[in-house]
């Protein structure tokens, strides 16, 4: 049985929220808009499951076709991103370092991401965009000091990330990656929400990336140097997580910058990250217009 999938998306020009079906999608924001103005309310209200039941059945409003896909949380209060979290990927680094003891992280703005189907945007000023890959969680439920025996019971859901970097850009400064990571339109987020189930639904995928169809990047949830309880306690010891909060939790080796010589993303070209029960995030790339 396929799990309920839920997507913010425009139709024409409005911003709105449904239930994604095989046929199209089902417009649950003209129901419950006055309740949960965006799934970042729903969220907050505990109404995921809510309103997958009350799609359950429902004839849909939109071909998938026609509609455009957005990054499932509109302006969320934090996007949280871990680097260098398989440990294959801190191997690539060549640098002879154990495992990090901490895990390493920084913030990307809404305004850097689009959503399924909507093209990176490759920056005038370079030609290094950079895919990666990774599975990301959205917290459900407030907290500060969260325990890690008690992390997952803040999730709400999760999906997918195309965490787009320019390589250059995150060495202009000797201690931060921030200006690499946030050029407007060069990751993405979606395509839609699965309900958080429990452990199992994450603890042990696979997270693969396919650039014009060949695979890239490939391995498991279950490598992940700092898993899921102890990125979002460690988190919380600094920050309040609040719902709607997206915690983008790294990428595994294989990155375009790791190859000899780099193999970048160029117009035209057709990136899809895919993990298992989750779906299938898929992006092109076209050059920034002037």
């Amino acid at each position: 049985m396929t799990s309920p999938r839920l997507a913010t998306f425009s139709p024409n020009g409005s911003t709105r929220y449904g239930l994604v079906t095989d046929g199209g999608i089902i417009d649950l924001s003209a129901r419950f808009k006055q309740d949960y103005p965006t799934l970042r309310e729903a969220i907050a209200a505990g109404a995921l499951a809510k309103l997958a039941e009350a799609g359950a059945g429902q004839k849909p409003d939109y071909p998938l076709e026609a509609i455009t896909w957005l990054p499932p949380i509109p302006s969320p209060e934090k996007i949280i991103c871990i680097g260098v979290n398989y440990p294959d990927r801190n191997a690539e680094y060549k640098d002879g370092s154990d495992m990090p003891k901490y895990p390493s992280m920084f913030m990307r703005t809404p305004r850097s991401f689009v959503g399924h189907n909507t093209p990176l945007v490759r920056p005038r000023a370079s030609n290094q965009l950079d895919y990666e890959g990774e599975v990301v969680v959205v917290i459900g439920k407030p907290g500060r000091h969260i325990a890690e025996a008690r992390a997952l019971d803040h999730i709400a859901a999760v999906t997918l990330s195309n965490e787009g970097t320019i390589r250059d850009w995150v060495r202009h400064a000797k201690f931060n990656v921030t200006q690499g990571k946030n050029f407007d339109s060069t990751g993405s987020l979606g395509p839609w929400l699965v309900p958080y189930t429990g452990e199992a639904q994450i603890a042990d995928i696979r997270l693969t990336t396919k650039v014009n169809g060949e695979i890239r990047q490939d391995d498991r949830t279950s490598r992940m140097m700092f898993g899921f309880r102890y990125i979002i306690s460690y988190i919380s010891t600094f920050t309040t997580l609040v719902p709607g909060d997206v915690i983008v939790t790294g990428t595994p080796t294989g990155a375009g910058a790791r190859f000899d010589p780099p193999r970048y993303l160029k117009p035209g070209d057709v990136i899809e990250v895919e993990a298992e029960g989750i779906g299938l995030l898929r992006n092109g790339v076209v050059d920034e217009q002037p």
